[in-house]
């Protein structure tokens, strides 16, 4: 049994290495995968056009729109005369923040009074004009408390796990997640597919091999493929985007292995079930989107509708997303996250297994 094992990897070994194509997608691809979603996925907000109208011209609304222009988040555009150049603005998509200081701000400032700025955000997208929103309103009340001799409550506040809350950090983990699932499910979903369309299945079929020795022959290679994306992706997060990883590596390979258990179960079922590899591959994209949608990557899960939040419990991406930021982030181990661990070691076991007697069935 182990001798013909042995002998179908390195079969896979020599097919997917002699193809220039192959080598491209397994170990090129997964990397510029990674550099074009670590810098395009990201929430944060920066160098947000703003316009300003000042109708006070007054040292303290000087130093309000410094304290704008100064944090990095607001990019001045234009400073108009007059309210409707707001409007115009914000009309024609030039802007994105409207800031309306009003005649009489300095004088009500000193006299203890509540002054008023007025801010006018874009909410066509709902996500920016929100954070934006927030990011004003908190500038302006940070200059408003500095102008005070003291204030009533002192409020400390303090991010853990990602100190400067980078969205960066919270995603590149995830999106390693997804090309590792994204490449196994590929690799894998094809493999009994090529087969049949290159005309070896029938003389394998023939041979004395036993459909648990065929699943493992041509899944162990993949798997093993997926195992060095880990490492040279997480190397490329932890490096180039320098995110930390703060858990054990070894447990990130552990709970990898397990990870993978699900997406080759998956991918030998898509396998066996198609006739072509343009068949697979669509079947593959089938499963994959509504994976990551469902995975809490983009969506929190708890905001899903009850019904929903039971499907994605067949779902192996939502477990492996917890516990690779976990790693990387909270540096977790075993203790905190045996719960995502054995979920992914029920479900790969049940999709190993189902994809064997799927691959019974077509032999038969």
């Amino acid at each position: 049994m182990g001798e013909r094992i042995w002998r179908l990897m390195i079969k896979e070994f020599i097919q997917v290495m002699r193809d220039p194509r192959m080598r491209m997608m397994v170990f090129v691809l997964p990397v510029l995968q990674l550099l074009i979603f670590g810098y395009a996925v990201t929430t944060d907000v920066t160098q947000i056009r703003t316009i300003v109208v000042d109708s006070d011209r007054s040292v303290h609304s000087r130093q309000l729109i410094e304290n704008f222009t100064s944090s990095g988040i607001f990019r001045i555009i234009d400073y108009p005369d007059n309210d409707a150049a707001i409007t115009k603005s914000l009309d024609r998509g030039s802007a994105i923040v409207g800031i309306n200081i009003k005649k009489g701000f300095a004088k009500d400032l000193l006299s203890g009074k509540h002054p008023v700025v007025q801010i006018i955000v874009d909410g066509t997208n709902s996500n920016d004009g929100m954070l934006a929103m927030s990011y004003a309103q908190r500038i302006i009340s940070d200059f408003g408390r500095g102008k005070k001799e003291r204030d009533l409550v002192s409020v400390q506040a303090r991010a853990w796990y990602n100190p400067d809350l980078k969205s960066r950090n919270y995603n590149v983990p995830g999106v390693i997640a997804i090309i590792l699932l994204m490449t196994s499910l590929l690799l894998t979903s094809m493999a009994i597919v090529r087969e049949k369309e290159i005309g070896t299945m029938e003389q394998l079929m023939v041979t004395p091999m036993k459909p648990i020795e065929f699943i493992l022959g041509k899944s162990l290679p993949f798997s093993i493929i997926s195992f060095i994306d880990v490492i040279i992706i997480s190397f490329v997060g932890m490096k180039w985007f320098e995110v930390p990883i703060r858990g054990s590596m070894t447990l990130l390979l552990f709970a990898s292995a397990l990870f993978l258990m699900s997406c080759v179960g998956i991918g030998l079922i898509i396998s066996t079930i198609s006739k072509t590899q343009q068949e697979a591959l669509m079947s593959s994209f089938f499963f994959y989107f509504p994976a990551v949608l469902l995975s809490g990557f983009m969506f929190p899960i708890s905001n899903m509708p009850v019904p929903v939040q039971w499907v994605t419990l067949m779902n192996p991406l939502r477990y492996f997303l917890v516990i690779i930021r976990g790693i990387f982030l909270k540096g977790t181990g075993i203790a905190e996250l045996w719960t995502q661990f054995v979920a992914l070691a029920i479900l790969g076991a049940l999709f190993l297994l189902f994809s064997v007697s799927r691959f019974k069935k077509t032999i038969d």
